[in-house]
């Protein structure tokens, strides 16, 4: 079963989400311009494309794992969440989080490999996130004056676990 999302192409050559793989949560983002990405820089990267996302979904923005992997590019909000009332376009926040010491590096692409630091520049075409469609529930609140009342109380905090 699949969830129909109606898109927009504000350029003629954005292209549309794919799935890379039969059975993929995650469907691939592509930039529509080309930008070259300074150390320390956080740039929004333009994908041409809106969406009309129906009530009761959201659209999740998660990094590529292999661009996180080889690149110093990350994206700092992640995951984004897209509400089905957006309808501006997709873009993604990256930034570059090599050093200022870098700038005068060697521009780099996202076809280099080995986590290499400097600028990088994201060229027309390339795949710059993915997304994920996920279902969600509103919720309401009801005030109480005591909640360790209600259900279970498993106790603890942060670290209580152990490591």
């Amino acid at each position: 079963m699949s969830t129909e999302i109606f898109v927009e192409r504000m350029q003629e050559d954005a292209v549309l989400p794919k799935y890379a793989h039969d059975g993929d949560a995650g469907m691939d983002l592509y930039s529509v311009t080309d930008i070259v990405i300074q150390p320390g820089e956080t740039v929004l990267i333009h994908t041409g494309l809106k969406f009309a996302i129906p009530y009761g979904y959201e659209v999740q923005i998660r990094p590529r794992s292999g661009l996180s992997l080889n690149t110093p590019l990350r994206i700092p909000n992640a995951p984004g969440t897209i509400d089905s009332g957006y309808r501006g376009e997709i873009c993604i926040i990256m930034e570059n989080t090599s050093s200022e010491k870098y700038a005068d590096a060697q521009v780099l692409s996202l076809k280099d490999k080995g986590n290499q630091k400097g600028p990088y520049h994201i060229q027309k075409g390339d795949r710059i996130a993915q997304m994920v469609v996920a279902k969600y529930e509103c919720a309401s609140f009801t005030v109480t004056d005591n909640v360790e009342t209600i259900g279970i109380n498993r106790e603890g905090g942060f670290g209580s676990t152990g490591v």
